[in-house]
């Protein structure tokens, strides 16, 4: 009986990839691609940055994937290597932005233009900005807790498996995510 791809596990399938099968590469890219480009644009705040640390990401854990272990779930380990892409990235971003500094103010003022919208609609965009750039600013440690459980909706366990870390930290990062982002948005948006 010949294994469909689709039907087949993440560990049968990086079994075949290892072996040379392209079609597997090809199918644990297509199940996974999605759920790690979220996870990445949520913690980069940038969608065209997200594509690349994406690709990046399948690129790594392709060249690793004789280093994965079956028995652990390869959702899992594709995340944590997502994450550390994310991190490189935001190095290289705090790096880049000391050269930045160095710009005229006048450079700078290069923001996204939006043609007039009803009220409604820009005040929702607003708030949803005010959102993102409040996650982004929280500390690296409290915005990948909050991305995992908030906005990928993973569980406690989940989320302290792919950190590395236990669930009660999971439990306090969070908190003190949600009270730094309520002290963050307050002022930003008042209902």
């Amino acid at each position: 009986m010949t294994l469909s791809l689709s039907e087949g596990s993440d560990a049968e399938l990086a079994a075949l990839a290892l072996g040379g099968r392209q079609d597997a590469f090809r199918a644990l890219l297509v199940r996974h691609r999605d759920a790690v480009f979220r996870l990445v644009r949520a913690s980069t705040g940038d969608e065209h940055e997200a594509l690349d640390i994406t690709q990046e990401t399948f690129v790594a854990a392709f060249s690793a994937l004789a280093r994965y272990d079956g028995a652990r779930p390869f959702a899992v380990w594709l995340r944590q290597i997502a994450l550390n892409k994310c991190r490189d990235w935001a190095r290289r971003r705090a790096v880049r932005s000391l050269f930045r500094l160095a710009r005229p103010i006048e450079a700078d003022d290069d923001f996204e233009s939006d043609d007039p919208r009803p009220d409604r609609e820009a005040e929702a965009r607003s708030e949803l900005r005010a959102v993102k750039r409040a996650i982004a600013d929280l500390p690296q440690s409290l915005r990948e807790v909050t991305i995992l459980r908030a906005v990928e909706e993973l569980s406690q366990a989940e989320t302290a498996h792919i950190l590395g870390i236990s669930e009660k930290a999971v439990e306090t990062r969070l908190y003190r995510a949600r009270a730094q982002l309520k002290a963050g948005l307050s002022g930003t948006i008042e209902r």
